[in-house]
């Protein structure tokens, strides 16, 4: 897994990876947690626009990935 993503795409993909490896009981929630943690600090002016999610990554994650990676964000803002 790479940090930084240039490419929405790509970045999108590795995102929907991750929320299906804790969805299929692969990875923890606190390894979710962490990785996505390292992802949106790298990459958060292309995941979040305007504080939401991006259009183009909220098609690929879905509304389940959409609503884990909010959950995992607010919890790192407060």
């Amino acid at each position: 897994m790479r940090k930084v993503y240039k490419d929405p795409k790509a970045l999108a993909a590795c995102l929907k990876d991750l929320v299906d490896f804790y969805l299929d009981g692969v990875m923890t929630y606190e390894k979710l947690e962490e990785k996505l943690n390292i992802l949106i600090n790298a990459n958060e002016d292309r995941i979040y626009k305007d504080g939401n999610l991006s259009l183009r990554i909220s098609n690929i994650v879905g509304s389940s990935g959409v609503d884990l990676i909010n959950k995992v964000f607010s919890e790192r803002q407060s």
